[in-house]
């Protein structure tokens, strides 16, 4: 089964120096029957203003992914760790028993664009961690790359949940497969571009969520980029 999930029909925020689309229920954003996916707490995609963002505040008990899509983004947190992130690299926080940190747009007069995504761990209490990663343009030309999973196999992110991320990025015309190994729930996030999925429609901010669907294909109809989770 599938279910297409349209940019226009997300929750929705302006701050002003933030502006957010939220794919499930998030701070003021609620909505009774999009509270997560399988393991997917959050899915936003941000745009900040220059030299704007989130003063420090505390997480515990998440996997918090940080997708760049455009622009750079400083982090810091109260593990020590300080960092600038740009398209291409992949952060992974685990807030487990608590942290801290921030996050500001680096450029004094671009705009940062990004996707901020929440896994529920597989346990709560984990030991706060930090992984962040370049993840190469011709690594995910034209094919799924792993940059994320329980095991940080193929030099991949270590995320603390029975779930693997895969990103790719497809010239027009290209088409792709994905089978699931076994009954697993699939959520894909068109980042850039359109493309069609079984028989579907999508362009950048679209979603599918999928359920019992041994497989699926994808056609890039424009340059595209897209973000699958595999997950139990």
């Amino acid at each position: 089964m599938i279910d297409v999930i349209r940019s226009e029909s997300r929750g929705s925020a302006d701050h002003g120096w933030l502006r957010s689309k939220h794919t499930f229920s998030f701070a003021d954003y609620h909505n009774p029957s999009m509270m997560g996916f399988a393991k997917l707490r959050v899915v936003n995609e941000d745009w900040i203003e220059p030299g704007q963002g989130f003063g420090t505040h505390p997480h515990r008990d998440m996997e918090i992914v940080t997708y760049m899509i455009d622009g750079a983004l400083e982090h810091k947190d109260s593990m020590g760790n300080g960092s600038v992130i740009r398209p291409g690299e992949l952060q992974r926080m685990t807030a487990g028993t608590g942290v801290l940190h921030s996050e500001f747009n680096h450029s004094p007069d671009e705009k940062a664009h990004l996707l901020q995504i929440w896994i529920l761990p597989e346990r709560n209490g984990l030991e706060p961690g930090y992984e962040q990663k370049l993840f190469p343009s011709e690594e995910k030309s034209n094919q799924w790359r792993l940059v994320g999973s329980r095991d940080g196999r193929d030099g991949s992110l270590t995320i603390h949940q029975d779930v693997s991320l895969y990103s790719n990025e497809l010239d027009a015309g290209t088409e792709l497969e994905y089978a699931f190994n076994g009954r697993r729930r699939g959520f894909l996030q068109v980042v850039k571009g359109t493309v069609e999925i079984d028989g579907q429609q999508l362009a950048a901010g679209d979603a599918i969520a999928m359920q019992d669907q041994p497989s699926f294909s994808v056609r890039a109809s424009t340059k595209s980029e897209l973000l699958l989770f595999d997950m139990a």
